[in-house]
Order: structure tokens, then C-alpha cells, then sequence
């Protein structure tokens, strides 16, 4: 089914999903999860509450319970699957698409994410199947529970007592509003504060440039010390420096390195994705700290986070995740301890863009480039034979190394390249980084040339 993706399930609602679909994955949802309580969020979605309806129905048709925390954001899930360990749980949102989307994110116990390869694919078998869904003699019930007050002072516990900062937020209309004043209070310029699932200020994506704009103006006129921006259902955040630049989400990875190991003295791993810049690696050095590439999205980087039982990690999309946190993801929480850091670092004098540029030093980004493209796994062949094997005008740089769990990854001692398809849309994308502006553009324009001859040919 179109509406199965690897991390979760999500689609135009009329299209990919409707009631009798949801409802058939309630009903066939606890033979991934077998539990005889499924918690259950939802975002402010304009179809949220019919799905929620029909996912409900489903699971108390089988003899499940449901126990119900309304509307709130996804980590709040996260949160109180295993906070008060639920053995499943199932999270109503689209995330970051466009308003007439909309998904269910599910986990099982401790908040382990269940991606296609971990039980969505078996759930998508019973969906697709002719198999009934007869009600049980006893069917379950739904509760309503209130987490909100006991996930606020969780989060308290990261806020700095003294934060004296000129803030500004956009929410995106999405599920942020419905915290974020609570903790940082009314001092911070808002925009886009009312959660409202036609999404009237701008969509809820928070790497799209389009989306920064606002943002940005508002940063630059209030003179603010950063922005902050959410996502649609505040599992992601993107900040914005005090001249108003979008900072490339990887590199808070490495400014986040200066609460953990510098105020906490913690010890640990730190996971980042496959697109990760060297940066990162680089600034890290200091604390003496053993970073690790995994591959892209939650599904799988929980389950690596926990696996190397790793400090915290992070994605070049805008997720952090943290071992504080049951190893899941935050935007909230990310966000709380950046202000903290920025806070320390206003007292020093030190901007946020000062910080940015000494992490990212002498190294060139082209951030991630999108190619639609139907042979994906052609193209993405011969970028890797021509890079590899070729006689590429900068190939007199030693190599280093092939990663081939997401993609391919090809790292040489003055340049580095990612190429992977999308998991959520029709999309290959590419990034690339090296010492020199000139190696840069000579890999960007090969990449793409590569590609538009693979697009021709078929």
C-alpha cells in the first residue's frame, strides 16, 4: 500500500488513507504489538479526529484498550509509552507535510519505533488481506489520561533559571503551540502560536527555505538572539542565527556537545546520520568523544542510540535524540538545551553565528540537494562508479572509506558525498562537502550531470 513508508505510515487522507483503512490497521495493530493497552496521540490535523475515531474503533473491536492523551506532540507519546510503560502506542500525525496528509507514528514498549521492517510490513499484509474484522464479545475501552502537567516539569528540569535572551518562535501552526509558552513564557516574540491544521501560516517543513522567511524577518526586526522553528508535530526543530541565517541543523549536533560534555562531564557516544558534516566529528574531538554514522530517520536511530546506549545523536532533517529521553526525539527538548547553551555563551559575548562559523570552519556544504528521478538505484550506481573508479580531477586525495547502509557514502581526505533515495518521497538526494569551494562545485556539477544522462536515457 502507497500509504506504508519505511518509518511510519502517512498519505494524502481520501487517497492513501481513509476511515475503513485506519480502522483495519487498529484492528490488526496488536499482532505487531501485543498489548492489551495501546496508547494514543494526536496532532491538530484537519482529519485527525476521524482517524482517530476510526483507529480506536478498531483496536477496542479486537479486546484492546485504548488510553487516550488528546491532543499533544509526538514526543509526548514518546514520553508516556515509556514513561509508564505502555506496550504500544500510535501517534496520529503527518509530521511536517502539507495539511492534507496525515499518518500514524507507532511504537512499542520503552518507545521503540516500528518502521516497516520492524512490524508495519506485517500490519500492511492484514490491512491488504481479505481477513475479517469481526468484533470481539468484549470489546476494549478508551480512557482519557492527562500527561501535559507531568511532561512540562520533565522538560523544566532543562530550562536555565537565568535565560536572559532575545527569542523568536514560529510554531507553524503546529503542535509546539500547545507548550511552548508554558516554559519559555511570554517574553519570546511568537508567530504562527495557534495550533491550526490548515497550517495558514506557512507549511509545516521546516528545511524548506520558504518556510524559514518569516522566521527570519522576525529575527532581523526584533533583533533577536536566535529563532526557533518547529515542526508540524514538534518531534524536529531548525534554529536561525542572530542575522537572521538558517543554521544547518547537523552542526547543532556539535554545539550540543558543550551541555553534555562540558556542563554534565558525560561520558559517551554521539550518533549522527550518514549526511553528517565533518564538522561535527572535528569540534567534537576536544571532549574526546567517539562519534558514529547510522542511517537516516527514527526507525533506525533509536534503535542504534540505544544500542550503543550513546549520550545523544541527531539529523541533518532537525531530529535530536537523547538518551535523557528514552533515546527518542525532541524538538522541545533540543531546543531548551540550545537556549541554555546560547545563554552561557551571550554572557561571553559570543553569538550564536560566531559559534556556527567556528564549528563549520574551512569546510564547504551544499546541504542536501533533491533529484526526482525514477531509475534511482541506476543513478545512484553510477555516481558511486564514477567517484570511485574514475579519473575525477581531484581523485589525488587519499580515500578513506565506503559506506553502503543508506546509500552510498564515499569519503576522500579533502571531500566526502551522500547519495540515497528518499524513504518518505519520490526523491534522490544528494549533499556533499570538501575543503575548497572549487571541489565543491566540480562534484555538485559532475553529480548532476550523471544524473540528467541516467534521466535521459530512460
Amino acid at each position: 500500500m502507497k500509504a506504508f513508508k519505511a518509518y511510519d505510515v502517512r498519505g494524502i487522507w481520501g487517497e492513501d488513507l481513509n476511515e475503513d483503512i485506519v480502522y483495519r490497521i487498529g484492528y490488526f495493530l496488536p499482532e505487531v504489538l501485543k498489548t492489551d493497552t495501546i496508547l494514543v496521540g494526536r496532532d491538530m490535523r484537519l482529519s485527525s479526529d476521524a482517524m482517530f475515531q476510526a483507529l480506536t474503533r478498531g483496536i477496542t473491536d479486537r479486546g484492546v484498550n485504548v488510553d487516550s492523551i488528546g491532543l499533544c506532540t509526538t514526543p509526548m507519546v514518546y514520553f508516556a509509552t515509556a514513561r509508564h510503560q505502555y506496550g504500544g502506542s500510535v501517534m496520529i500525525t503527518a509530521s511536517h507535510n502539507p495539511s492534507n496528509y496525515n499518518g500514524l507514528k507507532v511504537t512499542r514498549a520503552g518507545a521503540a519505533p516500528v518502521g516497516y521492517d520492524k512490524g508495519l510490513n506485517i500490519v500492511e499484509q492484514y490491512v491488504e488481506s481479505e481477513k475479517q474484522t469481526i468484533p470481539t464479545e468484549k470489546k476494549g475501552i478508551v480512557r482519557n489520561i492527562d500527561i501535559r502537567n507531568e511532561y512540562l516539569t520533565f522538560m523544566r528540569q532543562y530550562l536555565v533559571e537565568d535565560l536572559n535572551m532575545n527569542i523568536a518562535v514560529d510554531c507553524s501552526n503546529g503542535m509546539s503551540a500547545l507548550l511552548i509558552k508554558d516554559l519559555l513564557g511570554d517574553k519570546p516574540y511568537y508567530i504562527n502560536d495557534t495550533a491550526d491544521g490548515h497550517f495558514p501560516g506557512h507549511e509545516p517543513n521546516p528545511l524548506e527555505s520558504d518556510n524559514q522567511t518569516q522566521l527570519k524577518q522576525l529575527v532581523i526586526e526584533k533583533h533577536s538572539d536566535v529563532g526557533l522553528l518547529f515542526d508540524g508535530d514538534a518531534d524536529r526543530i531548525t534554529f536561525v542565527d542572530e542575522k537572521g541565517q538558517f543554521v544547518s541543523p547537523d552542526l547543532i549536533i556539535a554545539l550540543l556537545g558543550h551541555y553534555f560534555f562540558e556542563e554534565r562531564h558525560e561520558k559517551g557516544i554521539v550518533l549522527q546520520d550518514i549526511r553528517t558534516s565533518r564538522a561535527v566529528k572535528n569540534y567534537l574531538k576536544k571532549y574526546n568523544v567517539q562519534t558514529e554514522i547510522w542511517k537516516v530517520g527514527r526507525a533506525f536511530a533509536v534503535d542504534k542510540l540505544r544500542e550503543l546506549d550513546g549520550c545523544y545523536g541527531g539529523e541533518l532533517a532537525g531530529h535530536y535524540y537523547f538518551r535523557d529521553f528514552f533515546y527518542s526525539d525532541s524538538g522541545i527538548l533540543a531546543a531548551l538545551i540550545v537556549l541554555r547553551i546560547l545563554n552561557k555563551f551571550k554572557k561571553e559575548g559570543r553569538t550564536l553565528s560566531q559559534i556556527v562559523c567556528k564549528i563549520s570552519k574551512n569546510l564547504y556544504n551544499s546541504g542536501e540537494i533533491n533529484f526526482k528521478i525514477e531509475k534511482k538505484q541506476e543513478a545512484m550506481e553510477a555516481v558511486l562508479n564514477y567517484f570511485m573508479d574514475s579519473d575525477f580531477e581531484y581523485d589525488f586525495n587519499k580515500f578513506l572509506r565506503l559506506l553502503d547502509f543508506d546509500g552510498y557514502r564515499i569519503d576522500y581526505t579533502q571531500y566526502w558525498l551522500n547519495i540515497r533515495p528518499s524513504n518518505t518521497e519520490p526523491y534522490l538526494r544528494f549533499i556533499a562537502e570538501a575543503s575548497t569551494e572549487g571541489i565543491l562545485r566540480a562534484i555538485v556539477t559532475k553529480t548532476t550531470e550523471i544524473i540528467e544522462e541516467i534521466n535521459n536515457r530512460y
